[in-house]
């Protein structure tokens, strides 16, 4: 093999070795006081909806805000606000992923995936 193209395929090699890092989610699953001391920051946290609270929803006046309580593995509480529609199923999930901001009061969720 001649060098430039030793040289094309090391560089081709590097493009797909750093597309494939920037590809991959390397976050991990927060608890509730672990997102309360990383206010503003990006997480994910994984919890179960909290039925001895009320889901706030009211899909004619507001179909795009959903407030419930969610408790993760630990025990910890926090309220959750998410500003799109309520997903189906939400009260027979057993566990809830949301990605998302902890807020001074309540954890600002930007997607949700029930498990």
């Amino acid at each position: 093999m001649k060098k430039t193209h030793i040289i094309i395929l090391v560089g081709i090699a590097a493009v797909i070795v750093g597309l494939l890092a920037y590809s991959v989610d390397f976050s991990t699953y927060d608890t509730v006081n672990s997102a309360k001391q990383k206010p503003g920051k990006f997480v994910h946290l994984i919890a179960k909806l909290d039925k001895n609270q009320p889901i706030q929803y009211d899909p004619i006046n507001n179909p795009n805000f959903l407030a419930f309580y969610a408790i993760d593995s630990l025990g910890g509480q926090t309220k959750v606000v998410y500003r799109n529609s309520k997903p189906a199923d939400l009260e027979k999930s057993e566990r809830i992923v949301m990605k998302g901001k902890m807020e001074a009061d309540h954890f600002e969720c930007k997607e949700i995936l029930l498990k």
